[in-house]
């Protein structure tokens, strides 16, 4: 498959001063995605304006504002290298991080439990979240590969490409980012043009498989799903966080208490609320009102990232765009499903709005390469 982005820009550019590239010339050149940039600096601002809420110290502030600068320069150079680049580097990228993973569960640090962690001195990271990226580039690169809709054959590749990383992550144990990696990867496979009667399948024989799959849960993990069922059995224990969370999202009714008001979290009932249950001090303080400004902001950036994957002039990048702004609706959906008492509690934040650094520079990396995708998309229209 031809993969051709070797078109001048001053050439293009100069065909027609009046059309939108013309007008967008800045940001063409820059290689940034306008649209994006406002959806993601809105969740910026009102992730700041509710981490300081939250706690009330200025100091979180500008730690996370020092994260998100770091994160956008990450994006905006990711964004500088045209979609063949990432397809070239895939393999070195998914190997050396699976390669790295392997080590982490040889002499990676221990915390709270979990081996997550490489320490190289300077540098402790969790290499899991490298794979939220790897995963999909390499999944997209095999099917780009082949002829779509892929057969049932032609899975069994990818499939191992999925699977191997989510097991290993699973094995520290992090069942969240786990999860995150495995869809990152299957959605490529579902935007594929996969049957139907395929689908149908695997999710029957996931239900009927489910009695093995919950003997291979560890404790922890287990009684969060019976927690999720019934959170009072242990009020002051494992039920909790979700029993405060629901709380302080019930108390915020239709238009909240108010920036600075939320009892709940300054009364410090209120669990991880800069982090994982940051939603929850801001359903308290801004109401059913601000959640719908909130979910439309999100929406608006999920619907801009499909329209980038629909426009793709290629495969490769088509299959990638769906997958990553997809995988950003599920940290959405996990997040805001967990802090509701809907979902399990898993430990993923709120993208964006919660507060660190590790999983916004993993969120930046997507968005540089869907910045990517689109800009050349431009360049390329005569």
């Amino acid at each position: 498959m031809s993969h051709n982005y070797a078109v001048p820009f001053k050439q293009i550019y100069n065909n027609d001063p009046s059309n939108a590239l013309h007008r967008n010339a800045l940001a063409t050149r820059l290689h940034l995605d306008w649209p994006l940039l406002v959806g993601i600096a809105l969740l910026l601002g009102i992730g700041l304006a509710t981490i300081y809420s939250a706690k009330l110290e200025i100091y979180l502030v500008k730690k996370q504002l020092i994260s998100f600068s770091i994160a956008f320069g990450i994006m905006f150079v990711v964004a500088q290298f045209p979609p063949r680049t990432y397809r070239a580097w895939t393999p070195a990228l998914y190997y050396s991080t699976l390669s790295v993973l392997i080590l982490v569960l040889i002499i990676g640090d221990i915390s709270k439990g979990a081996q997550r962690w490489l320490d190289l001195g300077l540098l402790r990271f969790q290499p899991a979240e490298v794979m939220k990226i790897a995963v999909p580039l390499m999944v997209a690169r095999c099917l780009d590969e082949q002829v779509l809709p892929p057969s049932p054959k032609q899975l069994l590749l990818p499939l191992f490409y999925i699977m191997l990383p989510a097991f290993l992550i699973a094995r520290q144990p992090d069942l969240g980012t786990a999860i995150l990696v495995a869809s990152s990867g299957l959605f490529v496979i579902f935007f594929a043009g996969i049957n139907w009667k395929l689908i149908i399948s695997t999710a029957a024989l996931t239900i009927i498989s489910t009695p093995v799959l919950w003997m291979l849960l560890r404790d922890y993990q287990k009684q969060r799903v019976l927690t999720l069922l019934n959170p009072e059995r242990d009020p002051l224990g494992k039920g909790y966080h979700i029993i405060q969370s629901k709380i302080a999202i019930g108390s915020g009714g239709i238009t909240g208490k108010g920036w600075l008001s939320g009892t709940q979290s300054h009364l410090e009932f209120l669990p991880e609320r800069t982090t994982d249950f940051i939603f929850a001090v801001f359903s308290e303080e801004f109401g059913f009102i601000g959640v719908l400004v909130l979910m439309l902001i999100y929406m608006y950036i999920i619907l801009r990232g499909i329209y980038i994957g629909m426009q793709a002039r290629d495969t490769f990048s088509r299959l990638l765009a769906g997958s990553l702004i997809i995988t950003f609706f599920v940290y959405l959906f996990v997040n805001v499903g967990m802090v509701s008492g809907i979902l399990p509690v898993v430990g993923i934040p709120l993208p964006i709005v919660s507060y660190g650094g590790t999983s916004l520079v993993t969120l930046m990396i997507g968005f540089g390469i869907l910045m990517s995708i689109q800009t050349r998309r431009t360049l390329l229209r005569k």
